[in-house]
């Protein structure tokens, strides 16, 4: 691919998630992108809030990304969400234009929030944004320290970083705190919140720091 390509890839990128943002604002949905390494825990993590914000009353959408198959979606359907599935085929990353393609197959105007569950990684995400209100990272504690200074790119662009895993602080020498503390240095204006997805700890407290009111939506 030469410059030009690229550029006219960015700028077609670029014009859908523009289309995305104010398809998604015109029906009233809140959307969010999910993202994070490989076993960092978000598709448990979006299970988990997904399950949560139907109790409050909440209709919750969610798209499952995945190179191929439909195992988070069905996971996502079970929690009660109205779902659409991406396939990725041989591209390893999520963008604008099959974001644009999966939103035309829900009804958007019948949902409140929706998860968009993003391709494992924190490189590539940055490189496509998908028009999505908010951004969000799932970094589990397992990754230890370092990660968020050598890949500050994504973690400073989003809204909130979940340090999830954290029941294995125990057994690592990886503190919660230092992970927040790096994030911080990189984003003045994000929030860290500490879950443990699997068992549902923290859960309450990112509902509430994301904004979400079972009396008043949000």
């Amino acid at each position: 691919m030469d410059v030009t390509d690229h550029e006219e890839l960015l700028v077609r990128q670029i014009r859908h998630a523009d289309a995305n943002f104010h398809l998604l604002k015109a029906n009233g949905v809140r959307s969010i992108n999910v993202m994070g390494p490989v076993g960092c825990g978000k598709t448990t993590l979006m299970e988990r809030l997904i399950e949560r914000l139907i109790t409050c009353g909440l209709v919750v959408g969610a798209i499952a990304t995945a190179a191929t198959g439909d195992t988070d979606f069905q996971r996502f359907l079970t929690s009660g969400a109205i779902c659409a599935n991406i396939n990725t085929g041989g591209s390893g990353y999520l963008d604008a234009v099959s974001l644009s393609r999966a939103l035309s197959d829900l009804d958007l105007a019948a949902i409140d929030v929706l998860f968009i569950e993003n391709l494992p990684g924190i490189i590539s995400p940055v490189d496509y944004p998908l028009g999505t209100s908010e951004e969000i990272v799932v970094l589990p504690l397992t990754a230890g320290s370092g990660v968020v200074s050598s890949y500050p790119r994504i973690f400073a662009q989003t809204d909130l970083l979940i340090i999830n895993k954290i029941d294995l602080a125990s057994v690592l020498s990886t503190s919660p705190k230092t992970i927040a503390a790096e994030y911080a240095s990189v984003n003045l204006q994000g929030r860290s919140i500490l879950t443990d997805a699997l068992r549902g700890n923290g859960i309450s407290k990112l509902i509430e720091t994301l904004g979400f009111d079972c009396d008043g939506k949000w």
